[in-house]
């Protein structure tokens, strides 16, 4: 079986992103991060996304948000073609982000990610839908680069258009963590932010996976 591999985003369609170092990334970086020779179980499956792990995580997800939100937030999967959606929701454009990164990792692992490290993300757009994308594509980078999962997020929004985060998380533990797929990118299709008439906050896109 081929080993698990993590990729940088392949295709960055607006803004820049900043790694913690201070260097901003190109939009061709797709470096190949080997991080397991398998996925466990399922024996005699690559580890990729087949539709199979996709409809079990979009099984477990959060169907809908139409009760309240709670001080935390919530997040949710939605089906896309052969890629996955992710979706956060929030009291503020920040908490949606923090949440719409919380189902970015749900999409690797169903598992605990345990803060034992700390990342610095700053990235910037045009404007705030176009800054969920650039979000996300600097997490899978990080995830890529550093051979990691991240299970908390904080983030500050500035102006709609400059994110500052810490992304908290580990290095990967394959037999543990059990990495389902491998986010290529977040993408601009279905690239939704915006506040209902409650003042709940939603942010999401589909991930290419």
């Amino acid at each position: 079986m081929r080993g698990f591999v993590f990729h940088a985003p392949t295709e960055r369609r607006s803004g820049v992103f900043e790694t913690s170092a201070g260097v901003t990334a190109p939009c061709t970086l797709r470096p190949e991060v080997d991080i397991s020779q398998s996925r466990a179980g399922e024996a005699g499956q690559a580890p990729d996304c087949r539709a199979a792990s996709i409809r079990r995580r979009l099984a477990m997800a959060i169907d809908t948000c139409d009760g309240p939100v709670a001080a935390e937030g919530r997040w949710e999967h939605f089906p896309h073609d052969a890629d996955i959606g992710v979706r956060g929701f929030g009291s503020t454009p920040a908490q949606a982000f923090e949440q719409a990164a919380q189902a970015l990792t749900a999409v690797v692992t169903d598992a605990a990610v345990q803060p034992l490290m700390a990342v610095e993300i700053h990235c910037a757009a045009p404007d705030r839908e176009l800054l969920l994308p650039q979000w996300l594509n600097a997490i899978i980078y990080e995830m890529a680069v550093r051979r990691m999962l991240f299970g908390h997020y904080a983030v500050i929004i500035e102006d709609g258009r400059r994110l500052s985060a810490t992304a908290w998380g580990e290095p990967v533990d394959v037999a543990r963590h059990a990495p389902a797929c491998e986010p290529k990118g977040a993408t601009l299709t279905a690239l939704k932010v915006a506040s209902d008439d409650r003042g709940i906050w939603s942010a999401g896109c589909v991930v290419d996976v």
